[in-house]
């Protein structure tokens, strides 16, 4: 060998802790993470690490035509097919998959007419969610679903026919029949299940309205209520009612329970997918409906991730990313596993409700500096 060679030095790639995407500059990297917005809250492979935008992207990545070799065979072994988690033994994921997997509830029916006409329980659970003793039973989390049938010329406005609530412990706090406030021209009785007589006793939407906010908004000395849903803008409005947004939690649009392409599931796929029992294979029930959603919500709030760099009580909305904070020039002498750290997902983990401190980690009306200023620092070419 020529004593004069010298071999060529081998490049030095910056390579993100997140998604293992590999780039040339260490300022290319630090542009995607700001972009992408990865976060400790991220979905990801629990054999690989590798983090992906929602869970769906995990399965694929486990179980898909493309996965990894050495996740699926792992995966294969040991993992839970539901809540797509690894662990550490046959017996171990034995006993796991016996709770990890529902069971169906049964559907709730009264007969045509409100629970709270037919029952003074339901009564006393509305009033219990009013003064003091809400708030010495913790009751922080409601559930809502609603069923509609079609209102307008031709039948194909929603109306808000039957609603139901629950709590966390899937207890009914209000269940009744809504009786609509134009002529309805669509039952949709094959979905629904409702007919002319079910509104014979309803009570009005206005009076309905009434009850819905006693159990979301109690008395001054108590908080709102977190409220869950799927499609839950969609029964808010044809409730005609608003509902903070920080305190709305929709399975529907949830960024880790949506598809790859960041399009919605069904309720009933989800169900299926992720709590392991089939819905909604006769007509709706609302109840049914809101115990799939509690379940969702409880399960992804379950969640455990490492703890950020910025708290959730730090004042930054989920929305920004936390760059911001920082100079270009100390972003340089970060490690890729630090600029992960400092990262926030732009949605606000459902883990966090479990450990927030006050309503201000929930406040999204913060301002906060550009992004602007940050991608201005570092180039713009390709990777």
């Amino acid at each position: 060998m020529d004593p004069k060679y010298e071999p060529p030095q081998t490049l030095t790639r910056s390579k993100c802790s997140a998604c293992y995407k590999q780039y040339k500059k260490k300022d290319h990297l630090i542009k995607h993470m700001i972009i992408s917005y990865h976060s400790v809250h991220d979905p990801a492979c629990t054999v690989c690490k590798k983090h992906c935008k929602t869970l769906e992207s995990v399965r694929e990545h486990l179980s898909g035509p493309l996965a990894k070799a050495d996740c699926v065979k792992v995966f294969v072994e040991r993992g839970c097919i539901l809540c797509l988690c690894i662990f550490d033994s046959l017996d171990v994921l034995k006993v796991h998959e016996q709770n990890c997997r529902l069971s169906p509830v049964s559907p709730v029916g009264f007969g045509g007419m409100t629970l709270l006409e037919k029952s003074t329980r339901s009564e006393m659970e509305i009033r219990s969610l009013s003064g003091e003793s809400c708030c010495n039973q913790g009751l922080q989390v409601v559930a809502m679903d609603c069923e509609m049938v079609g209102v307008g010329s031709v039948g194909s406005s929603d109306a808000c026919a039957r609603v139901c609530l629950i709590d966390e412990d899937e207890n009914v706090l209000f269940h009744s029949y809504v009786k609509p406030e134009l002529p309805v021209k669509d039952y949709r009785y094959e979905i629904t299940g409702i007919t002319e007589d079910h509104f014979q006793d309803a009570l009005s939407l206005k009076k309905v309205r009434v009850k819905i906010k006693e159990i979301l908004y109690n008395a001054e000395s108590c908080k709102a209520r977190i409220l869950v849903g799927h499609s839950l803008d969609h029964d808010l409005y044809c409730l005609r009612m608003t509902h903070p947004e920080h305190l709305k939690r929709d399975t529907a649009i949830y960024p880790p329970l949506m598809k790859t392409n960041l399009v919605s599931h069904s309720l009933k796929d989800l169900t299926r997918t992720y709590l392991g029992y089939e819905i909604q294979t006769g007509t709706h029930d609302p109840f049914e409906d809101c115990v799939a959603v509690m379940r969702l919500y409880k399960r992804m709030r379950g969640q455990v991730h490492r703890n950020e760099a910025f708290s959730p009580s730090s004042g930054i909305p989920h929305s920004i990313n936390s760059f911001d904070a920082y100079d270009p020039n100390d972003l340089m002498k970060m490690s890729p596993d630090a600029l992960l750290q400092i990262s926030r997902p732009k949605y606000m983990c459902w883990c966090l409700d479990l450990r927030r401190a006050s309503d201000t980690d929930l406040d999204s009306s913060s301002s906060v500096v550009s992004l602007d200023k940050i991608l201005d620092g570092f180039s713009l070419s390709g990777e």
